[in-house]
């Protein structure tokens, strides 16, 4: 993110307020992420835990009809405009198709409902931010104000960080002018993902000492965390020091900064740490991990190769959805024109995902209305695709994919069986931020005040037939050949019995959260108990306490936990992780460890 001797206006003095904190908000964190300012002591490395996210819809494909293609003259609409900034992402092509470009034009479903929309690009989250407020401000006093805009879509796992910079300041005009989600446009699918050593893949713990270059507190960092916690790996946030026994990171000014830095072998001397104590000792370290997104994926590829896709948004596919964000009272004051515009957005996702030839005006479109690129660029890495890199390693790039109406339903857990997942990523992300950052992001709004499924509600209450979203199904005979992740989990049983304790239900509800961000993974619970019993017994034990897990995870959400995604693995005392011979020692042989995997 010139003087005058005019006198400002209230307005004028607000508008400027927010762009200083706005500023100075991101100078903090460029700042930080840059290495110019160290804590005044060194940050302990944590292990972060069960990261809880949910699972993303599965990107229906629909049977809608096909409609004609907009044409490339501007249409003649009387209503207001509306004005939406958005970064350059595929998961948005519904809404560019609908809309027939930047401006909505001739024959486009935005100029059938009567919506006049602009979209503009605008990669820097400060200025969003800051046009947000410049709306709200105007709005309050003028409702036909040009300034600012009214809406912005970014990644749904940055939503928290996002309004805990904006929220503040909306709030400062009346509680009913902060700004909330309403809708989903797409998800990354792929696009954004760790890449890091081959050794890192086959056995995780062969990460721990890992060095990763990323935007800090980014989403594709998040991905690093997330896959971190999964797999019980300690995540260092001092980015100043080395823990040869956590993940560590090196701040990029920019995902292409964060894959240079991988190909041009970037290395710094840092203080070794253990616990988050000094060592005495200093070590350079090289980086040897990436988090990125297409392109910075394919120049890794390209240029130097030897990294592979540890986990992307493929596998946690719920944790970057494309939320669409708005000004609160504005919403309200036009609330149905906003209905009209989520109705275009859909149908314009339920047209990319039916029919390639929209797909491919949707690649055209998008080239034209983020300024870069051209359609088969837009088109490839929509799809996703698969490459060898420099040192002959099959690498995955690109995967984005848009929603329909259908699929929101099921994102906004308004479908029988489902789970809000835009309410779990915005929380677990949240609090991820809080929990690491504590001096950046002390708090962030609650999840209860920023999202609104009401005008979801009402678009799907009078829409006679919904695409459904797609089911992911799974071969109960098909077992893990590819695992991408395990941890033992302290869910605790009513003694020699299959029944939770009330302590359990906490533990069950992050493993819920945890597990179901990756609906295409299969999921194995393997039962574990101590050494006091029979053995025989302690077998069915361990298997009644297994199936016990599965039966609440499969109640509480059927179409996250379908037939056959679970398998149950009884092993009794035979698989100890520690001596039996304290009561500390056989609690942690009492367990549950999760693994997921292809």
């Amino acid at each position: 993110m010139q003087s005058t001797k005019t006198k400002l206006t209230p307005f004028g003095r607000l508008t400027i307020a927010v762009l200083i904190v706005a500023g100075l908000w991101g100078l903090k964190w460029l700042i930080l992420d840059s290495g110019y300012v160290m804590e005044k002591s060194s940050s302990q490395s944590q292990d972060v835990g069960k990261i809880d996210l949910p699972t993303a819809p599965k990107n229906a494909s629909s049977s809608v009809a096909p409609i004609e293609m907009p044409s490339d003259q501007p249409a003649n609409v009387s209503s207001p405009e509306i004005r939406w900034m958005l970064w350059a992402w595929n998961a948005q092509m519904g809404a560019i198709f609908a809309n027939g470009g930047a401006k909505t034009s001739k024959g486009s479903i935005m100029e059938k409902k009567g919506i006049n929309l602009s979209l503009i690009r605008q990669d820097e989250v400060p200025q969003m931010q800051a046009n947000l407020v410049k709306f709200a401000s105007e709005y309050k006093s003028n409702p036909n104000t040009t300034e600012g805009v009214q809406f912005v879509t970014i990644m749904g796992d940055g939503a928290a960080a996002f309004l805990a910079g904006v929220n503040p300041e909306l709030e400062k005009l009346g509680s009913d002018y902060r700004a909330q989600i309403i809708y989903t446009c797409g998800k990354s699918l792929g696009e954004d993902k760790f890449m890091g050593l081959p050794a890192w893949k086959e056995n995780p713990q062969n990460a721990k000492g890992g060095l990763t270059t990323a935007v800090l507190r980014d989403g594709d960092w998040n991905i690093v965390v997330k896959w971190c916690g999964d797999n019980g790996i300690p995540v260092n946030p001092d980015e100043k020091t080395y823990d040869p026994n956590a993940m560590n990171f090196v701040a990029a000014d920019s995902y292409l900064d964060a894959s240079e830095k991988y190909i041009t072998g970037y290395s710094e001397e840092r203080q070794v740490v253990s616990n988050g104590k000094p060592t005495g000792e200093t070590k350079r370290v090289t980086v040897n991990g990436v988090a990125t997104w297409t392109p910075g994926d394919v120049n890794v590829a390209e240029k130097k190769g030897g990294l592979v896709s540890i986990v992307s948004t493929k596998e946690y596919r719920s944790q970057m959805p494309c939320v669409l964000i708005g000004i609160k009272k504005y919403m309200q004051d036009n609330r149905d024109r906003v209905e009209k515009l989520i109705e275009g957005i859909a149908e314009g996702g339920d047209q990319v995902k039916s029919y390639s030839a929209v797909l491919d005006k949707a690649g055209e479109l998008s080239a034209k209305v983020y300024n870069e690129a051209d359609k088969a660029y837009w088109v490839k890495y929509y799809k996703g695709t698969q490459a060898v890199d420099n040192q002959k390693l099959v690498v995955e790039l690109g995967g984005s994919a848009v929603h329909n109406l259908g699929d929101n339903m099921e994102i906004f857990g308004l479908n029988s069986g489902s789970t809000n997942v835009v309410k779990i990523v915005y929380d677990v992300f949240g609090n991820l931020a809080s929990k690491l950052y504590p001096a950046l992001m002390p708090t962030f709004p609650k999840s209860d005040d920023v999202i609104d499924v009401s005008y979801l509600q009402n678009v799907a209450s009078r829409t006679k037939n919904i695409s459904a979203a797609e089911e992911v199904t799974f071969k109960s005979d098909d077992n893990i050949r590819e695992k991408v992740s395990e941890k033992s989990w302290n869910i605790a049983f009513l003694s020699g019995k299959e029944t939770f304790t009330p302590q359990a239900q906490k533990e069950l509800e992050d493993l819920f959260n945890d597990l179901v961000v990756a609906s295409n993974l299969k999921v194995e619970i393997h039962g574990h108990t101590d050494n006091v019993g029979n053995p025989d017994a302690n077998m069915a034990l361990s298997e009644a306490r297994a199936f016990a897990v599965k039966q609440w995870l499969e109640k509480k959400s059927a179409s996250n936990f379908p037939e056959g995604r679970i398998q149950v693995f009884a092993h009794g005392q035979t698989q100890p992780v520690v001596p039996n011979t304290t009561p500390e020692g056989k609690a942690k042989n009492r367990r549950v460890t999760i693994v997921m995997g292809r």
